[in-house]
């Protein structure tokens, strides 16, 4: 590639030993990963993945140093695959992004074209990132749902880690196509904030009686979990008759206890849902829908909080706390 620009700056994550840092260098295009089309980024996000790879919680990164972010939008400024123009607005989720390849978190970003999708039409590069990995990741939960025949009129879907990224922007897309939507949280103080952008009901999650027995009476006709372990149980335990549990997360643990009753005897459906690794052709499917009926009414209330690039490093900490509420945005250009 002979297209080349000046430093830019980039908040990268250094391991020395056993130790992993995060911090702010100034960088070219040479020291970035491989890829075939240079976006300018104009706006990146913060998933809980990002904290615990800028902190060095867990190990997500599988090489060093790396570019932090796992998300990406802003516009193409040179490209070497024909699919793809200067100008255009592009967006890039997943794909290995701060995993084993640089990041979002910088003034510039080297990809794969695979990896690229285009903006939909009236849609934003603000509005890509409010919903980010965390809307995708949702609208692929519901989508792979409905495509296992969940209806509204089917009976009530659960959605734990209610108040997380996904678990909010599920609750609010739900709702918008007519679901009755049941709420697991935490955190009382977020009650209004459920209501709002469409729970019909909210279980507090202390109180939960997760039950003992292969199966226990029939509570539910779907379920989107963003946190494993016990809870997951419980759910494989309640699930109506031909009930979809979307399984995107591990917030709480990554085990599974259970039997094989609820998915032979109820015929339960447990689908794992990866936003990773999602084919092109399905996730230009899946971001075509969050432009359409699956565009969160209430986006703007769900990804309230905007923070500029200089005030990164300070969120990470709310966020392996579990203090956030919803989604925060990150402006990365000083001009998008």
């Amino acid at each position: 590639m002979t297209f080349d620009i000046k430093p830019f700056a980039a908040f990268r994550i250094h391991r020395q030993g056993s130790q992993v840092s995060a911090r702010f260098d100034d960088i070219g295009l040479s020291d970035l990963t491989a890829g075939d089309v240079v976006v300018r980024v104009t706006y990146s996000d913060i998933n809980y993945k990002d904290a615990l790879a800028a902190t060095g919680t867990a190990p997500i990164l599988r090489k060093y140093p790396l570019v932090g972010g796992i998300d990406l939008a802003g516009e193409v400024v040179f490209s070497s695959d024909r699919r793809y123009t200067p100008g255009q607005r592009v967006l890039v989720t997943g794909c290995g992004l701060s995993e084993t390849q640089d990041g979002g978190y910088a003034e510039y970003a080297r990809v794969q074209g695979d990896w690229v999708i285009p903006i939909p039409p009236g849609m934003t590069d603000a509005d890509a990132m409010k919903l980010g990995t965390a809307g995708f990741t949702a609208a692929l939960a519901i989508h792979r749902m409905e495509q296992n025949g969940q209806q509204p009129e089917s009976g009530p879907v659960v959605i734990t880690g209610a108040t997380g990224g996904v678990g909010s922007l599920a609750i609010n897309m739900l709702a918008g196509r007519g679901y009755e939507v049941v709420a697991v949280s935490g955190k009382p103080e977020a009650d209004a904030y459920l209501h709002e952008i469409g729970a019909a009901q909210i279980l507090r999650r202390q109180s939960l009686d997760l039950g003992s027995r292969p199966m226990e009476a029939a509570l539910w006709a779907g379920a989107v979990d963003n946190v494993g372990g016990e809870v997951l149980t419980w759910l494989t335990r309640t699930m109506g008759y031909g009930g979809n549990i979307a399984s995107v997360g591990l917030a709480a643990s990554h085990e599974l206890h259970t039997t094989v009753m609820p998915f032979i005897l109820r015929g339960v459906n447990l689908l794992g849902i990866n936003s990773v690794a999602t084919p092109r052709e399905l996730r230009l499917t899946v971001w075509h829908r969050l432009a359409t009926d699956l565009c969160p009414a209430k986006l703007d209330r769900i990804a309230g909080r905007h923070v500029t690039f200089e005030e990164l490093p300070a969120q990470f900490d709310d966020y392996i706390k579990g203090r956030v509420i919803g989604r925060t945005v990150v402006r990365i250009a000083k001009n998008p």
